[in-house]
């Protein structure tokens, strides 16, 4: 089964410094038939402009996965780690038994981001942080793991039995993401244009799949995030 979300349908809020879209109910957007899509709890598309962010604020029994689209994103945390990333580079922390950041753009260009919420397996792991640079070409044309589980084989593990994919298919080339029985997916069109099966997707919209093998056109250079779960 595929259900398409149309950006232009989705929360959105916008404070000046933040314009967000929310695939799912968050802040002020809340939609009681969207909470969350199995494990998956939130996905912010995030824009963020020049020394702005978010200032120091907690965080308790989360994985977040942050995804760095465009520009730079500053982290800062209590466990004391301060990063700076760039495109296509991956930001994650166990919020577990609670944990405060910050996230700021102190660049001097648009900051666009994934900000991304999975519910863990149980409460009460110790916080964790990590990032992890990505080659951009390893993701061309084919698919890049970029988180799992404990059990899997992706650089990040987080605490929940989910799998991350990105991928930057070129104009006109395809490629099959398979979704096996008692598992789902989400997919977000996060550049570009493609084609899905028999459904159009434009940038920014998301898509739900489950139990369906999915064949994925490129009708201009489409980037893409899929994240894979147990089924509902």
């Amino acid at each position: 089964m595929l259900r398409r979300l149309d950006h232009k349908n989705m929360g959105k809020s916008n404070l000046g410094w933040l314009r967000s879209i929310f695939h799912f109910s968050f802040a002020e957007y809340f939609n009681p038939l969207n909470i969350n899509f199995g494990a998956l709890r939130v996905i912010n598309d995030d824009l963020i402009e020049p020394n702005e962010g978010f200032d120091t604020h907690p965080h308790q029994d989360m994985e977040i996965i942050t995804y760095v689209i465009d520009g730079e994103l500053t982290h800062q945390d209590s466990m004391g780690n301060k990063r700076t990333l760039s495109r296509g580079q991956v930001q994650y922390m166990s919020a577990g038994t609670g944990v405060f950041h910050s996230e700021h753009n102190y660049g001097d260009k648009l900051l666009r981001l994934l900000q991304i919420w999975v519910f863990p397996d149980k409460k009460g792991y110790s916080p964790n942080y990590g990032d992890y640079i990505f080659e951009w070409d390893l993701r061309k044309n084919k698919w890049l793991h970029l988180v799992s589980g404990q059990q899997g084989n992706a650089p990040i593990k987080i605490n929940q039995d989910v799998n991350f994919y990105v991928v930057e298919l070129d104009k006109g080339n395809e490629i099959t993401f398979e979704v096996n029985k008692n598992r789902q997916a989400y997919l977000v069109q996060i550049e570009g244009e493609s084609q899905i099966n028999d459904v159009t997707m434009k940038e920014r919209d998301g898509l739900e799949i489950i139990e369906e093998d999915v064949t994925i056109k490129a009708v201009d250079c489409s980037h893409i995030l899929v994240i894979e779960m147990k089924k509902a």
